[in-house]
């Protein structure tokens, strides 16, 4: 039976999730989608939408949708959920899980892969993060688990663009596409985001398959100057500091290089910095060039958890590697360097 699909919904506290939720709960897109709210009766869905008995847990929307209010853990209410599909009380094709405005969405996204019964019902599709162009900015510079919440994400949306100047959207923009330069970003005002554009991102496929688009670190940079850095693999560009006056903890950093890796050397070192830097990666994924292969490495991870796997065959286009990293202070010189120490 195929995994179902979960998406994590997550940003700071008025970003705009609830306007979201009930666009999924109410609107006859014929998507038949398993809510899991966890802020239920605070910033929400209305009452007045949500007419339910005080002793239900899960509520069937009449457009087939299925709203379900945490009051427990996660994992049981997913496995909750999954029970009740499994006696035909109830269906749905995906999940979305909306997180509280000031969680850190790893741990939500971790149980993915550490619960076994989840694991065995469920993949995690993406993390999907709201960011308010009003008080975004402020709230990354006060806020850490704001900016986790931007470091995790693999879809970025800024709302309320309407509220703000042009000039405020793009400076957001540049400040989100470096704290996380993996993640596309969309602007979106006074409009509900299309299904499509949240749901079936594939965004987080630990060992997936996939062949990651070899421009995917080649995004518009607005103005900032790429450097050609060919003697020594390295893209600096990402090195920015000062947004604003203030400096972001949450950073990104680009490794390229056109030699291959050594395997062993990059498995060891890779196992080292996870030991000691592995809660302050947030995520990092890459295509590798490796000796001895024609294939292309795919890797990715949360914290300490790391996925590789064989991609498509190398082709036309020149064998490089490219890895992007984003954490909480990471030693970027160091871990360039090891990196660099890795190379045949």
């Amino acid at each position: 039976m195929a995994l179902i699909p979960v998406t994590i919904l997550t940003g700071f506290l008025g970003s705009g999730k609830t306007t979201l939720l009930k666009h999924i709960l109410t609107e006859n897109h014929g998507k038949k989608i398993a809510v899991i709210e966890n802020e239920f009766g605070e910033e929400n869905i209305d009452n007045d939408i949500l007419v339910q008995d005080s002793q239900e847990n899960i509520v069937q929307m009449s457009n087939g949708c299925i709203c379900c209010t945490i009051r427990g853990d996660l994992v049981e209410a997913l496995n909750t959920l999954w029970e009740q599909r499994k006696d035909k009380k109830i269906h749905f094709e995906r999940v979305v899980i909306e997180t509280t405005g000031v969680a850190n969405p790893g741990p939500v996204a971790q149980t993915f892969f550490m619960d076994d019964d989840v694991a065995d019902h469920y993949v995690l599709d993406a993390v999907v993060t709201l960011v308010d162009a009003k008080h975004g900015p402020q709230q990354l510079t006060e806020h850490e688990e704001a900016q986790r919440q931007v470091g995790f994400a693999d879809q970025i949306f800024i709302t309320k663009t309407d509220l703000v100047t042009p000039a405020e959207v793009d400076a957001l923009h540049n400040r989100l596409m470096h704290m996380n330069p993996r993640a596309p970003i969309q602007g979106i005002s006074k409009g509900i985001v299309p299904l499509d554009a949240v749901l079936d991102l594939k965004g987080f496929n630990l060992n997936a398959k996939l062949d990651i688009d070899p421009h995917f670190l080649e995004q518009d940079d607005h103005g900032h100057d790429h450097h050609d850095h060919s003697d020594c693999g390295h893209d600096h560009s990402h090195d920015h500091h000062g947004h604003a006056g203030h400096t972001d903890r949450i950073q990104s950093f680009v490794f390229r290089s056109d030699k291959p890796f050594d395997h062993k050397k990059l498995e060891d070192f890779l196992a080292g910095i996870l030991e000691v830097f592995g809660e302050k990666m947030l995520r990092y994924k890459g295509v590798l060039y490796v000796k001895g292969s024609n294939r292309k490495v795919v890797f990715q991870g949360v914290h300490q958890m790391m996925g590789s796997d064989l991609a498509g065959l190398w082709g036309a286009e020149p064998k490089q590697t490219r890895m992007v990293f984003i954490g909480i202070d990471l030693p970027k010189d160091t871990l360039l360097a090891g990196l660099e120490g890795c190379l045949v």
